[in-house]
């Protein structure tokens, strides 16, 4: 029989702090790794910086698409340009569509002023976006 005195061995406080750390570290990188989202509110349109809008429609596979390739843009062209969502079905984002005239899955320039300067429909890759905006 054990005796009542005997207690568990116990951890070593480094082993605790060690996995703490990675954890920390994990979810740092997972953070840094992560997709910044797109406002889906128009307001910074005409605000001395080009503006990409995309109507993105949830219904389309093809807008998952787009925002990925608009997500490797931004990561070029960083505070240059703001990349923004129309989303179709909100009221921003009729909006925004009723306006301009726009459909599902296009993309829409404007320029610094806030003019609607062109259109495209997506997809269109990260590369066509940073030559299309550098125009």
């Amino acid at each position: 029989m054990g005796t009542p005195d005997s207690t568990p061995p116990r951890r070593k406080p480094w082993v605790t702090l060690a996995v703490i750390a990675s954890i920390v570290l994990l979810l740092t990188i997972l953070m840094s790794v992560m997709p910044k989202g797109f406002k889906a509110t128009h307001e910074q349109i005409g605000t001395g910086k080009p503006a990409l809008v995309f109507v993105y429609d949830p219904a389309l596979t093809i807008s998952n698409s787009q925002t990925e390739q608009m997500n490797e843009a931004r990561a070029h062209l960083g505070d240059n340009v703001h990349f923004l969502l129309a989303r179709v079905g909100t009221p921003e984002g009729q909006e925004l569509m009723a306006k301009h005239h726009a459909g599902s899955a296009e993309l829409l320039l404007f320029d610094p002023q806030g003019n609607l300067t062109e259109r495209k429909f997506a997809v269109r890759s990260a590369n066509e976006l940073i030559q299309w905006v550098r125009q």
